[in-house]
Parts: C-alpha cells; sequence; structure tokens
C-alpha cells in the first residue's frame, strides 16, 4: 500500500479569487470537507487519474450528479451540481492488475464556473474554492447531538466499522453536523443543501431538527 496527500502548490494560490482547472469525479452522493470517501477504480480514466494525482501531488473535485450519468449519452443530458468539494488521496493500494482501491478525505468546496467532457470521458472544470468552516464550538444547546453521534461512533466501532476518519472533533459544531448529514438517510438534494451552507450553526440545527424527527436524540 502507498500513501499520499496533496501538498502545495496544490490547489493554487488565489484560488478563492481565480479560477482553476480540476479534473471531476462525478458521482451519486454528496462529499463533505472533512469526509470519507472511499472509492473501487477500474475505468482507465479514472485510473489515469489517480495515477497523476500521486505523481504530482494533486486531487480531484467531486460532484454530485443532478441528473444523468457519468457519460453524456444522445438526449441524455448530464447535469452536474455547481458546488463540491475536494478530494486528496490518503492511501492507494492495488489488489488486482487494472484496480486501484482509494482511500479519499474532503477538503475545500468549491464552487464550479463551467465544465466541459474530454473524449476519454473525464470531466473538467473551472473552479474557485469556497470559504472554509469557521471553527465555531459546538453550543451547549447543541450538545445532544455530539452525544448522539458519539454512541452512534462507538456503535459502529464495536462492530468494527469507521466511517469517519479521525481526530473526531466533536466540539465542533460543523464537524458535528457534517458528520451526520453523511450518515443521515437524506435525499440526495437535501444532502447537496446542507453542504453547500455555510453557516456552519444553521447547517448543525437543520440536522438536529430532523434528528428530532427521528428521535434518535432526546
Amino acid at each position: 500500500m502507498s500513501d499520499a496527500s496533496a501538498t502545495p502548490p496544490w490547489p493554487p494560490a488565489g484560488a478563492e479569487h481565480d479560477a482553476f482547472e480540476l479534473p471531476l469525479f462525478p458521482l451519486r452522493t454528496v462529499l463533505f470537507p472533512g469526509g470519507l470517501l472511499p472509492l473501487k477504480i477500474f475505468e482507465p480514466r479514472y485510473l489515469d487519474l489517480m495515477t497523476r494525482c500521486l505523481r504530482d501531488g494533486t486531487g480531484f473535485g467531486v460532484v454530485a450528479l443532478r441528473e444523468g450519468a457519468e457519460v453524456a449519452g444522445a438526449g441524455h443530458p448530464t447535469l452536474l451540481e455547481r458546488v463540491g468539494v475536494l478530494a486528496v488521496l490518503d492511501a492507494v493500494d492495488s489488489t488486482q492488475p487494472g484496480i486501484l482501491l482509494v482511500r479519499s478525505r474532503g477538503t475545500r468546496r468549491f464552487r464550479l464556473q463551467s465544465q466541459r467532457q474530454r473524449p476519454d470521458g473525464l470531466w473538467i472544470g473551472d473552479a474557485r474554492l469556497l470559504p472554509e468552516d469557521d471553527e465555531v464550538p459546538l453550543p451547549a444547546p447543541r450538545e445532544e447531538v455530539a452525544r448522539a453521534l458519539q454512541q452512534a461512533i462507538s456503535t459502529l466501532a464495536a462492530q468494527g466499522i469507521e466511517p469517519f476518519l479521525t481526530p473526531h472533533r466533536l466540539g465542533e459544531a460543523g464537524w458535528v453536523a457534517n458528520r451526520w448529514a453523511e450518515v443521515l438517510p437524506l435525499p440526495l438534494a437535501a444532502k447537496q443543501r446542507l453542504m453547500e451552507q455555510t453557516d456552519a450553526l444553521e447547517r448543525l440545527a437543520a440536522v438536529e431538527e430532523y434528528l428530532r424527527g427521528q428521535r434518535p436524540v432526546a
């Protein structure tokens, strides 16, 4: 197994103000900052992409598919969400020829200015970085939400499941909101709205409202 992580100059300096070219990985899921994204790679376009990311110390953009498939067909347009999350490689394992098992993590949100598809099917976007979450402490009235998440983490760990990257930041509002949003059975569009929410406390409040409706929080 080989380990990798993105290092400067990726994303390039000034990416908050100037658009930069970004290879895209459209999925029917929403990646959140700080989230874990395991991938099984076997398509040539993505095998080539992962090789370049490893070689150059770069990453790729994960965007949710709003409509269609990754490869557009006649009469079936592919629509990508405009806001996604940068992903960097943490670990890559080759278990058999032509297949890579990749562990990646979400970092910064970005907004697409435009996108296009190459002849090999790989999507390329022109993107600008969006602001990172402020490290907002978890408010006392929301502590039950964090305790419920800790209980869920412990239950999964007892089953040998580690759904989140460490360290666990249970005292941080944005982190708690993001991790709940990842595991809750919400529609894709709802997860996308939560990911795009720039106010961590508002995002956490929306998650708590859903949790109380489902009654996992006292």
